[in-house]
């Protein structure tokens, strides 16, 4: 790992972080209102795929947090721009609420699968004709493997699941674009004129959020909202920079210890 400098970008998660579906992690608000009085670049990094990026920006606007759309990097966005790359014709096992993100790519006679959070999806008959478009050489793509997420009844089954039976079942890997892959994290940091070692990731999961950000070469910080269970942070070699309860009190470590 490159030698740390002054920290420069704060990279935040959304959901499990900032809030848990249609609630505000309590004092989340205010906490990013101190830290964006601080000299650093702040972005926001997520894996959903149960919403396109409008709808989410929306959804946070709700909650009074003071966020624009050029501040947040999607697994969606990333997605697509492989798709585009890539020209090949999708089969989108996606929330039907992440569609307008794939607006104008092409989905008839598709001959490749992208597999995200997708509950109204994720039944016998659509998942076997994911597998058959597979069996015949279309390319898995993963918007990303998480193998679980909080909602507000409790824990939930994330896309990893079912990403990993494709993969199974097909004997072939999937190319993932999200959270924790480097690309992911160093396209979030592209335009801030940040390197990782001026950078820190604040985040609930312990392997997507603080593993993927420290494999790249920022610090990361697990909170103990949304979906961390005790012990998470035993689960990352190394382990993370630092875990705290919750946003705000990861914002007061930043404005004292990093700046």
């Amino acid at each position: 790992m490159a030698a740390r400098r002054a920290l420069k970008a704060v990279l935040v998660d959304l959901s499990g972080t900032l809030h848990i579906e249609d609630a505000a992690v309590p004092g989340a608000q205010e906490a990013l209102k101190r830290l964006r009085g601080a000299s650093v670049i702040v972005r926001f990094v997520t894996n959903t795929t149960k919403e396109s990026k409008q709808d989410l920006l929306e959804r946070l606007r709700k909650l009074e947090f003071d966020i624009s759309e050029n501040e947040i990097f999607t697994s969606l966005t990333a997605a697509r721009s492989l798709l585009e790359q890539k020209q090949v014709r999708p089969m989108l096992l996606v929330d039907d609420r992440a569609l307008p993100d794939f607006k104008g790519i092409q989905t008839s006679d598709p001959n490749a699968v992208v597999i995200g959070l997708a509950p109204e999806h994720f039944h016998y008959q659509i998942l076997n004709q994911a597998f058959r478009l597979l069996l015949d050489g279309a390319p898995l793509i993963a918007i990303h493997k998480a193998r679980y997420y909080k909602r507000k009844d409790g824990l939930a089954l994330g896309p990893g699941p079912f990403v990993t039976a494709l993969e199974y079942a097909t004997d072939t890997k999937a190319t993932v674009v999200g959270k924790p892959e480097k690309t992911f994290f160093l396209e979030a940091l592209r335009g801030t004129g940040c390197e990782p070692e001026e950078a820190v990731m604040i985040g609930d999961d312990c392997r997507d959020d603080v593993g993927g950000a420290q494999d790249v070469g920022m610090l990361g910080i697990l909170v103990k909202t949304g979906k961390y269970r005790a012990s998470d942070e035993e689960k990352i070699n190394p382990p993370p920079y630092l875990t705290c309860e919750s946003f705000p009190h990861a914002v007061d470590h930043i404005l004292q210890h990093l700046l």
